[in-house]
């Protein structure tokens, strides 16, 4: 409930809307709460990689499908008694009858459904559409876990674009490869401190 459906306490994803929302922008993101769709993203300009803390997924699984729970944690929070919940809210998955799990990447059963996909393709179009024209990459609070997805494919395509520019915000891991630095600015501080401003 905290981790997907509460909004965050602090305003670091409305400020950062503040900036975007006339902008032809898109997010990629790993983290899976959806803070940025409680902010009012619009959710067609979002692509979440690593999952969705709001679907559920087979343990096994034995589909590459994947179910809303909103509804079901609610019903868990308001029933729960002893940090319990009662036993017929425990999810099962509705096709194999297994034991259900986040939609989260961290091992080999990730599911990828339909709804992955497409965000995916938007993301790969938003790609093509700006593959050589003005653009910022602005890659905020990415540490070392998972660069990869982020951080390392931004620097590449900065590097690849004469007309991008990569800013990275970030307390301790904010940086970027010599081969960029003239279109570059790395700002070693909190991310939410620094939007604050910016929106001032």
């Amino acid at each position: 409930m905290i981790n997907r459906y509460e909004k965050a306490p602090k305003p670091v994803y409305d400020e950062l809307l503040k900036l975007v929302h006339d902008k032809d922008y898109f997010v990629l993101t790993t983290n899976v709460d959806h803070q940025f769709q409680l902010a009012g993203f619009d959710k067609e300009r979002l692509f979440y990689t690593q999952g969705d803390y709001g679907l559920w997924q087979c343990s096994e699984p034995c589909c590459q499908k994947t179910w809303d729970n909103e509804e079901t944690v609610r019903r868990m929070v308001a029933e729960q008694r002893d940090m319990r919940v009662p036993t017929e809210l425990v999810p099962h998955c509705p096709v194999c009858g297994r034991p259900m799990t986040m939609n989260l990447r961290c091992d080999n059963t990730f599911v990828q459904d339909e709804g992955w996909y497409a965000a995916y393709s938007r993301y790969e179009d938003f790609l093509r559409r700006h593959g050589n024209a003005k653009v910022v990459y602005l890659e905020l609070g990415v540490g070392g876990n998972t660069p990869v997805i982020i951080k390392y494919p931004f620097w590449k395509m900065t590097y690849q674009n004469a007309n991008a520019f990569y800013i990275c915000i970030n307390l301790s891991e904010s940086c970027c490869p010599k081969e960029i630095q003239a279109r570059a600015v790395c700002i070693n501080r909190d991310v939410g401190a620094t939007l604050h401003e910016l929106c001032l």
